[in-house]
Formats: C-alpha cells, sequence, structure tokens
C-alpha cells in the first residue's frame, strides 16, 4: 500500500476486509499477518519496525488499523471522516457496498466515536427508499451491525424473489412451428372429432361386414 491521502486509506482497508472475509481469515493474528503482508512503503517499513521492537504492538486489526490511521491519516481527517459520515447516502451502491463504506467511515473516527443509536439514524437515513429502508423503520434497533445485517438480510431475500418470479414468469420456448394454446386446443377438438368419426365409419364397416358374412 502506498500514499497517505485519506481516501487511499480507507478505500485499502475496505479492501483489506473484503480479502480477509472472502478468505475467511478468522484468526486475529494471522488478520494482522495478512494486513502487513500487504504493506508497501513507507507503511510497510513502520510497521516493521513497530514489530521489531514490540512484537505484541499489534493486538488485534482493529488496532492495527487504528494505529495506521493515526500515523498516516491528514490532520483533520477525523473530522471530514465525521462530517462525511453525518451526510452518506446509498446512492447507486448495493446494500452491501453501502454498509462496508459506512463502516470505514465509522472506524475513522476514533477520540470521539459516534454513539450506535446515531450510527443506526444514519445508516437508516442513508438507505435508498424501498422495501428494505421500510423494513428497518418497523424495528427497534439497538446497534449498527445490527441494522446492517437485517438489511442484508432482507436484501438477499428480494433479490431471491425477484430472481424467482422472473424465472416462473418466463414464457416457454418451442419450435415455430408450435402451435399457440387455443391452436393446440382447436387441433385436439378436430383430432378427437376425426377420431371418432373413423371410429363411426370402422364399426359401421364391421356391421356391413357382419351383414355381408350373414348373407353369405
Amino acid at each position: 500500500m502506498g500514499g497517505v491521502e485519506e481516501d487511499v486509506l480507507l478505500r485499502w482497508f475496505v479492501e483489506l476486509d473484503d480479502a480477509i472475509r472472502a478468505r475467511r481469515i478468522d484468526d486475529g493474528d494471522m488478520q494482522v499477518a495478512f494486513a502487513q503482508s500487504n504493506l508497501e512503503g513507507r507503511a510497510k517499513t513502520w510497521a516493521l519496525g513497530l514489530k521489531l521492537h514490540d512484537p505484541y504492538a499489534f493486538g488485534s486489526l482493529e488496532v492495527f488499523k487504528s494505529r495506521l490511521r493515526q500515523t498516516f491519516e491528514p490532520p483533520r481527517a477525523e473530522f471530514r471522516a465525521r462530517t462525511e459520515l453525518l451526510k452518506l447516502k446509498q446512492g447507486k451502491r448495493d446494500v452491501h457496498a453501502y454498509a462496508q463504506h459506512i463502516r470505514h467511515r465509522t472506524s475513522c473516527i476514533s477520540f470521539n466515536p459516534v454513539d450506535e443509536y446515531t450510527l443506526v439514524s444514519v445508516f437508516m437515513q442513508g438507505l435508498a427508499d424501498g422495501p428494505v429502508k421500510t423494513h428497518l423503520f418497523r424495528l427497534e434497533l439497538d446497534s449498527l451491525e445490527q441494522a446492517i445485517s437485517i438489511a442484508e438480510q432482507e436484501d438477499f431475500s428480494l433479490r431471491q424473489a425477484r430472481a424467482s418470479s422472473t424465472s416462473y414468469l418466463q414464457p416457454r420456448r418451442c419450435d415455430s412451428e408450435c402451435p399457440e394454446p387455443m391452436e393446440t386446443l382447436l387441433c385436439r377438438e378436430r383430432e378427437g372429432s376425426l377420431y371418432r368419426l373413423q371410429e363411426v365409419a370402422e364399426m359401421q364397416q364391421m356391421s356391413k361386414d357382419r351383414t355381408l358374412r350373414l348373407r353369405v
């Protein structure tokens, strides 16, 4: 990782969390080691220097992120992060991307953290109008993570329902010569009529044959 701009650091944190989640790295020490392995330049030199003096300098991934921010974020970055957080909107992002963005804006505010009820309000107000937002406003939520979890579950359920509905309504494909339903019904009726006429003709022929036999 290179550069010291706040947005660069924020984007890197987002990519880091996604990579850790994708690799299912649950152990705290392994998370820190993975994060360190992706540092470059001055950030890598800084982290190695701390580890040489204190092997336990980074007790967890959150501690690692916090110390990295304190060292490399530009002045007034926390004030800017708080301002950006309070006006954050979902926009064209999906629910997961919006949740990730609000998580990292929140993680940038370490000296005077925003309380959970304010975070829940900011998250809910920033959601795009629709079923997910309506569902959340019917609930009593105690934390940002609870709100995010429910929002993502509701969004997933809606996507699944839309996919099932589209699949169910999709018309069946058939050959170009395949008749329309009404034509098929008429064809069946005609075939039935022809079959009955043929059956009557055969019975009449059989009667004639019997009559002929009797006459002989």
